[in-house]
């Protein structure tokens, strides 16, 4: 869920929550592929956690620590840090660096992926964000049980703007209105590639998340789903990307699954393209651009698509 386009160079995204200069730079050689490119600047590291709003009480994630200095600044603010981070090397450093200090009680590494990782609960997330999960990562965060009050997360400038843009702009797309229909997000600094060490190839941003409450009453499943109809080609009407067989024949499957369940009788001259057009034109979204669609518009889509048992999950 919650795909993106394929970036031009994966190993771009900067990570690693470190700050101070030289210290640690040069103790390991870094793993771009993993996206390790050290934040060198103390005043951004100090922006992102002020962001956060961290209560004394509140239990943060971090996702990449690094060799600790941004972690050094969350355990100063939160009653505890889980941190998760891929590469061992950084795992026992970032370790190594609370250890013995008052903070060390406050600590706890999860060596492993944070996309796969059965996650303790959290109030707060805070990440650099490589670019191979940056959609996963804000999807799983949102789709958590409790999911957490804020999350500040650095990401590549595109996809940062994807993730704000709003109906008719340029980078609007499938990525935005999904997101925007279960959190607020805020773009809150850019992050230029001179601030990390060695720099990275792209522009960085900093945004804010923070889940709607209440949730919204819809399954994220039937949401994404109508959105991957829709934006399929965002520029084009929305009545095209119905036009697909592959599409007709999944809405017409649930269709009959649907009746199946209510135990509704089925006419033999049953189309599922004709119900589709009616409930197009009815609610005037026929020839409409997902890229010019907000909301409410999509929400209208799904109530029709409903009333006549079309589901998309």
């Amino acid at each position: 869920m919650g795909k993106t386009p394929t970036p031009r160079k994966k190993d771009a995204r900067p990570r690693g929550g470190n700050t101070g200069g030289s210290e640690k730079l040069n103790i390991f050689k870094m793993n771009t592929g993993l996206g390790q490119h050290m934040l060198k600047n103390p005043l951004i590291a100090q922006g992102i956690v002020d962001k956060a709003d961290i209560k004394p009480s509140d239990v943060v994630l971090e996702v990449g620590p690094g060799t600790g200095n941004l972690t050094m600044k969350i355990l100063e603010k939160a009653r505890k840090v889980i941190a998760v981070e891929m590469d061992p090397r950084m795992a026992a450093e970032v370790t190594k660096r609370a250890m013995g200090k008052p903070e060390q009680k406050k600590l706890e590494v999860i060596l492993g992926d944070v996309i796969k990782a059965d996650l303790p609960y959290f109030d707060i997330c805070i990440s650099n964000t490589p670019y191979q999960i940056s959609s996963p990562l804000v999807f799983k965060l949102l789709n958590l049980p409790r999911p957490p009050r804020i999350s500040v997360l650095m990401f590549q400038r595109e996809f940062a703007l994807r993730l704000v843009a709003r109906p008719g702009d340029e980078l609007y797309c499938r990525l935005s209105a999904n997101v925007q229909m279960w959190a607020t997000v805020t773009h809150v600094m850019k992050v230029g590639k001179n601030n990390f060490r060695p720099p990275p190839q792209v522009e960085s941003s900093v945004v804010k998340i923070e889940p709607k409450n209440p949730r919204p009453p819809i399954s994220f499943e039937e949401w994404d789903g109508l959105l991957r109809v829709c934006f399929v080609r965002k520029n084009r009407t929305i009545s095209a990307g119905f036009k697909s067989s592959a599409v007709t024949d999944i809405l017409r499957k649930n269709y009959l699954a649907s009746c199946s369940q209510k135990d509704m009788m089925i006419t033999d001259d049953f189309d599922i393209n004709a119900m589709i057009t009616e409930v197009l034109q009815e609610t005037g979204m026929a020839e409409k651009r997902a890229s010019k669609c907000d909301e409410a518009d999509f929400l209208k889509l799904l109530y029709s698509f409903h009333q006549v048992n079309i589901h998309f999950a």
